[in-house]
């Protein structure tokens, strides 16, 4: 993670991974923003998963092993755990283990007799997951909200043939993927009127300084997020507002007032664009769920 982190301090365009922002204090106010009126993912894809539940858990089939990840809080799971039938087990996977353990105790209590298996992993990278003993007939991968967008597209292919690699031929993937819109909508839901999104942004610079002894001035930088029309994504950034020398690990990495560092892409996409990148990673869109103003999809994927 350091290198990572190192690396991308030094490149032309400085960049963070946006998996840093996910630690116990990050989670929190991620939670805080998903309730903002601006926000308006984290609303339309629950009230989609409602509205198609029977639908959905019909799609998905009786004992499955439902892999979740970026399993957060793991409220949108609640939804489908109540609505499949006889559920073999449940794999929660999340880069903040607080938040992970803290979630699955109290699942653990509201659903005694399902397995759960909770993993401590960075998702974004190739991992094991541990020996699961139980009785399923295939594995269904859970990746709700629009994370998917936070990954270039390239990487988009790269994580999905790993699902598919997963849950094996005829296993599924259930995935949340924002649509294109009015730039202006996206606009507000990233730079809400509270500050929150600034809090939560500024939060991935106090982390390097908590965790890895870096001595980022938090009150000389600001959140700046915009729509990248070229580039169908919103971007996140953290603007140096004076010339800066900041230590990390032993280095000094110099920033100049008004140098940018990237901290979030968030891509949007339209149903066919989404399709051709499934294709490309041995996934068939089986079935799509929107809103009314099409702003959100959840759709349904199998691995071929």
């Amino acid at each position: 993670m350091l290198n990572e982190i190192t690396r991308g301090l030094q490149q032309p365009q400085k960049q963070l991974p946006s998996k840093l922002f996910y630690d116990e204090q990050g989670s929190n106010r991620f939670e805080e923003i998903s309730a903002l009126e601006e926000y308006y993912l984290t609303r339309t894809e629950i009230a989609i998963l409602r509205e198609h539940l029977c639908e959905i858990a019909a799609r998905i089939g009786p004992q499955r092993l439902l892999i979740e990840f970026g399993s957060g809080s793991s409220k949108k799971t609640r939804l489908l755990l109540d609505a499949l039938e006889d559920v073999a087990g449940y794999v929660p996977i999340d880069i903040s283990r607080e938040l992970l353990l803290h979630a699955t105790a109290e699942l653990e209590a509201a659903y005694p007799r399902l397995p759960i298996i909770p993993v401590h992993a960075d998702y974004t990278i190739p991992f094991t997951l541990p020996p699961i003993a139980c009785q399923a007939t295939h594995k269904v991968a859970f990746f709700p909200g629009s994370t998917v967008g936070n990954f270039y597209p390239p990487e988009v292919i790269a994580f999905l043939r790993r699902v598919a690699d997963l849950v094996g031929a005829g296993g599924g993937l259930l995935i949340g993927v924002d649509l294109k819109k009015n730039p202006a909508l996206l606009h507000r839901a990233y730079n809400d009127a509270a500050g929150v999104t600034a809090q939560f942004n500024l939060n991935l610079l106090a982390r390097l300084n908590r965790e890895f002894g870096a001595d980022f001035p938090l009150d000389q930088f600001a959140h700046h997020a915009f729509y990248n029309e070229t580039e169908g994504r919103i971007e996140m950034h953290l603007i140096a507002q004076d010339d800066l020398s900041v230590r990390l690990d032993g280095c000094q990495i110099t920033i100049r007032r008004g140098e940018s560092i990237l901290t979030e892409v968030s891509y949007e996409y339209a149903l066919d664009e989404f399709a051709a990148l499934a294709a490309q990673a041995q996934f068939e869109v089986d079935a799509v769920w929107t809103d009314a103003q099409q702003f959100f999809s959840v759709q349904y994927l199998v691995a071929r």
